[in-house]
């Protein structure tokens, strides 16, 4: 990813009107529940990581993503 793409997504607050504008990027939804999902698979494997998948894809629908 890019620093620029990176920074876009770190940039909390700086701009609460804006962001409503903007809509929100799968990159940047569900940030608690992409971390915990991400730190499982990579230690444990995909296959023993099912409650956190299907975590982060609850929390992603209810952002509105279709996934």
């Amino acid at each position: 990813m890019s620093t620029v793409a990176a920074a876009s997504c770190d940039a909390k607050g700086a701009g609460e009107a804006r962001e409503e504008k903007k809509p929100l990027k799968p990159c940047c939804a569900c940030p608690e529940t992409k971390k915990a999902r991400d730190a499982c698979i990579i230690e444990k494997g995909e296959e023993n990581c099912g409650h956190l998948i299907e975590a982060h894809k609850e929390c992603m629908r209810a952002l509105g993503f279709k996934i």
